[in-house]
């Protein structure tokens, strides 16, 4: 069964720093609570990025587009612990003035139907939370410059 997740949240930081930490594709261990280490193989559009869980658990995504003018950064999740049969994501990051940015990140995933409300509550919170996470991962580095 088709799913689409879309959260969308205010960071209180300039859109360049944000798009700059999103678009570091190894960073994801910093700020994503869940996430406990991160590395890439490769460069650019087709790198594979390794995303190790807390749980012993890995996820692997191949990056599918960068767009620096865009500020918008595409991924295929190709590996994944959880209950579905594919998933595509996008984050994208909007200037919304006065140094602060918005980001979107939205996620469509084909999900098994007895299991389609919690994945997509467990999503929404773990994305909700890594964004967050971004947020504070820029602050100490705000405030000192």
């Amino acid at each position: 069964m088709i799913a689409n997740i879309s959260i969308v949240k205010p960071i209180d930081a300039p859109s360049g720093k944000v798009w700059a930490a999103i678009r570091n594709i190894d960073g994801l261990d910093r700020w994503f609570p869940v996430i406990e280490s991160c590395r890439v193989e490769g460069e650019g559009v087709g790198v594979i990025r390794i995303l190790g869980l807390g749980d012993g658990g890995e996820i692997r995504d191949r990056i599918e587009e960068i767009d620096d003018h865009a500020r918008c950064f595409r991924y295929l999740r190709t590996h994944y612990p959880f209950p579905i049969s594919s998933y595509r994501g996008k984050v994208s990051v909007r200037d919304a003035g006065d140094g602060k940015s918005e980001v979107t990140w939205a996620v469509v995933l084909d999900v098994a139907a007895d299991a389609r409300n919690k994945t997509l509550a467990f999503l929404g919170a773990v994305l909700s939370a890594g964004i967050s996470g971004l947020e504070q991962d820029l602050q100490p580095e705000r405030r000192a410059s």
